[in-house]
């Protein structure tokens, strides 16, 4: 299995991202994620942009097996919708892949089971669809616009899943892609293609204008539409991705927020404030001056630079 990572150096420029305490724990981050999955998985991809491949693995050092430069395609796009780098990245493997966000670490090699999946992420979450960014806001835009969203997104939410008739409140599941992969590459680079023509095609552009801004549309268009595409396939009796399904390594949120569930899985993932929080990033910084004192240092100098620049 590949192991996949992304950097589309425009959102962290602009820092419309989810953000670290400082930019230096970002880099250690990367250095960690990197080291920790490699040695599981020795395929690796990079795909970023040119500023990307200069920071990482000019700058910083860090080695993949293969690096692709795919997000330069992405010069015109909102660096709000900071998940447009991962779809780019999910829609050109060619083979059995795990993604990992850089605040991902894997301490030992996801379950045997896991991976077999055609599509596996890392917990169910369940949302609100009126929230801010939600699905009802986009369906609202697309049809004051009289535009039509895919079939899957229509299909998933005519379900109880999907926060349709039957679903208590209107809340529906999504996939969280901390980690997103599986052994069906072709079923996940046609999700993936599919989130980036409904966000980037011109003929949805009206409709885009016309949903208020919010960073939960990243979600939406990332991880609602997976499971939305993953859903629809299973039972279209003409998809050649019919039988499909979506596992995850943790069964719910609570379990996945457990320290004890997170250790026996090998696991972690700093998610939002985590990456703020003062002794989480001081353990990171502590570990990688331990571990490799030369990628510390490196680290350190890089964000001095960019800093100062």
């Amino acid at each position: 299995m590949r192991a996949v990572w992304s950097f589309w150096s425009r959102p962290y420029q602009a820092g419309t991202g989810p953000g670290w305490r400082s930019p230096v724990h970002h880099l250690l981050a990367w250095g960690l994620s990197v080291r920790l999955a490699r040695a599981h998985y020795p395929d690796t991809m990079l795909v970023t942009d040119t500023p990307g491949r200069a920071l990482l693995t000019g700058e910083l050092g860090l080695s993949f097996g293969t690096v692709s430069t795919a997000l330069d395609d992405l010069s015109d796009a909102d660096p709000r919708l900071w998940m447009l780098g991962k779809l780019v990245s999910y829609g050109r493997q060619d083979r059995p892949f795990v993604h990992l966000d850089t605040e991902v670490f894997l301490w030992q090699p996801l379950p045997a089971a896991l991976v077999a999946a055609p599509v596996f992420a890392q917990h169910p979450e369940d949302c609100a669809a009126s929230a801010p960014g939600r699905p009802r806001s986009v369906e609202e835009a697309f049809r004051s616009c009289g535009l039509a969203l895919p079939p899957e997104w229509r299909w998933y939410r005519s379900h109880p899943n999907g926060g349709g008739p039957g679903s208590p409140g209107g809340i529906y599941r999504e996939a969280n892609c901390g980690i997103l992969g599986g052994a069906s590459p072709a079923l996940i680079a046609y999700y993936a293609r599919l989130a980036l023509d409904l966000a980037l095609n011109p003929k949805y552009a009206p409709a885009w204008s016309a949903t208020p801004f919010d960073s939960a549309l990243n979600m939406t268009l990332e991880q609602f539409l997976l499971t939305a595409c993953v859903d629809y396939h299973r039972f279209a009796p003409a998809s050649p991705y019919r039988a499909s399904c979506l596992r995850y390594l943790f069964q719910s949120g609570p379990e996945a927020f457990n320290p004890a569930a997170a250790r026996r899985a090998g696991y972690t993932h700093l998610l939002s404030s985590a990456k703020q929080n003062a002794a989480i990033t001081a353990r990171l910084a502590e570990r990688m001056r331990r571990e490799d004192p030369d990628f510390h240092a490196r680290c350190e100098s890089v964000a001095a630079g960019a800093h100062h620049a």
